[in-house]
């Protein structure tokens, strides 16, 4: 079933295989994807479908060393040169939306920028810097509901971009503890306003950047990624998760967005997704569902033909193997991931894993 075909609302993806979004922070000083880039993503366009790491549609959401970003022409240009790598050997990208909120250093933020969230509260934990290794989050700026009504206009802006840029779509990452999440998650907003409170009220947010992404490009062209029972950078478990995440993806579904991508990282030590709730939240969804989190081809294989997922999201796999989908079909063993070069600059751990002879 993996290497079938699968239409993506007006996208006819050439198998079910999806290039999960991973951090690799290779672009330039200034944020701009390069010719790197391109040819990473080129090379494991084997895959149907391509989700790009995390983009910021802010200069206020470069959190990290050396991530792209998607908010001026430059950008643009730097992602063109990547979609039409992609484009070039059949696949679909979508461009991952990430704004990193308070997950943040002030020395990753270019001039003028600032670290924001929900509340004004440190994230605990460090964030790398090149200019001075590992430091202590920032403390971030609260954002006031004017702040983030022009927060969720960078969004719509930023999307408009990856129309420009080439992009078939894009992806909210509303997972992971970035600033969607951070809003969504009451151990970290614990606002007493209109977006905070309440079940509804945290998930405002999250459908204001989705409504407004939708308005922009076509709720056919926007997904989202989710992970109710994550715990990377500090969100961590709250009793009315099932509740609240439901009553989410109701809303989302609403919209008719491309599709729901949902995380389970309990493969890599969070607590796992129940799956009953991973079938509520489908659902509710009523539309395309992505499930991720530590598949192999025999369990990916098996909830696609058991009609538990439509396409399956693969990470590291994907990342040291730039003929992944080749490999799985023909039974070639994979490469092994670098993780000591997940995070570094240059071609090292990047572009320079092998593909396989007999591809």
């Amino acid at each position: 079933m993996l290497f079938k075909q699968f239409t993506l609302k007006t996208h006819q993806l050439r198998n079910r295989l999806v290039m999960a979004p991973m951090t690799r922070n290779r672009a330039t000083e200034d944020n701009t994807p390069n010719a790197l880039m391109a040819e990473y993503y080129r090379q494991r366009a084997d895959v149907g479908l391509i989700i790009t790491e995390g983009t910021s549609p802010s200069p206020n959401g470069l959190g990290y060393a050396r991530i792209p970003g998607l908010f001026n022409e430059q950008h643009v240009a730097g992602w063109r040169l990547v979609t039409d790598a992609v484009h070039a050997r059949g696949a679909h990208i979508f461009v991952q939306l990430m704004h990193t909120g308070r997950a943040s250093h002030v020395d990753n933020l270019p001039e003028g920028a600032r670290v924001v969230g929900p509340v004004a509260e440190a994230m605990n934990g460090g964030i790398y810097t090149d200019t001075a290794g590992m430091q202590p989050a920032s403390t971030p700026h609260a954002l006031s509901e004017e702040e983030i009504a022009a927060t969720v206009a960078e969004y719509a802006h930023s999307a408009t971009l990856a129309s420009e840029a080439g992009f078939d779509g894009i992806e909210l990452h509303g997972a992971n503890g970035y600033l969607i999440e951070q809003f969504l998650n009451p151990n970290v907003n614990t606002r007493t306003d209109a977006y905070g409170g309440s079940i509804d009220r945290r998930n405002r947010f999250a459908l204001e950047v989705a409504r407004a992404t939708a308005a922009a490009i076509g709720a056919d062209r926007v997904g989202i990624r989710l992970s109710p029972y994550g715990a990377f950078n500090h969100t961590g478990a709250f009793d009315d998760v099932k509740p609240q995440y439901e009553a989410l993806a109701g809303e989302l579904g609403t919209l008719r967005l491309a599709y729901l991508h949902l995380v389970d990282h309990s493969s890599m030590g969070a607590p796992t997704v129940p799956a009953r709730f991973k079938a509520a939240l489908r659902t509710a969804f009523a539309g395309t569902y992505i499930a991720s989190g530590g598949f192999d081809l025999g369990a990916a294989d098996k909830i696609v033909r058991e009609g538990e997922a439509d396409l399956v999201a693969f990470g590291r796999p994907a990342l040291a193997n730039p003929d992944f989908a080749t490999r799985l079909k023909k039974g070639i063993p994979l490469n092994a991931p670098d993780s000591d070069t997940f995070y570094t600059a240059g071609e090292h751990g990047y572009t320079d894993y092998p593909p396989a002879m007999a591809s």
